[in-house]
């Protein structure tokens, strides 16, 4: 399954933060690869804590961070409602994967699975 690049959920944003050696790997090697990384908001609201997050900072330098728009928004809440799970930063990570034909790096593959079962989808996961 070839894939046009990543997609973080909020553990792979604290792997970043803790130094993992994981999702720095993954993380360079999406940049070599010219396809910056994209982090949906939800999941840097969910993952940032008001600073200094050194490690953090760096790694959102090399990211796309995309907004949830009013349309993405409709999109994300009747996927949970199909996938039967509350998480609105699980489902727009997978919501926003699925259109962009991402990988996920996540530290929870059940959920991001889950999620992707009941789009009808099967999705790359990088566990951190």
């Amino acid at each position: 399954m070839s894939t046009d690049g990543l997609t973080y959920d909020t553990g792979g944003l604290v792997a970043a933060e803790r130094d993992d050696r994981i999702m720095w790997s993954l993380h360079r090697a999406a940049l070599r690869r010219g396809l910056p990384p994209t982090v949906p908001a939800p999941v840097l609201a969910e993952g940032w804590r008001g600073g200094p997050q050194a490690n953090l900072s760096r790694l959102l330098k090399g990211c796309d961070v995309e907004d949830l728009t009013k349309t993405q928004a409709r999109a994300v809440g009747a996927l949970a409602a199909r996938a039967q799970h509350d998480d609105v930063v699980d489902v727009s990570v997978v919501e926003g994967a699925l259109r962009r034909n991402h990988a996920v790096v996540t530290s929870n593959a059940a959920h991001i699975r889950k999620v992707a079962t009941a789009a009808g989808a099967d999705i790359k996961i990088h566990s951190v």
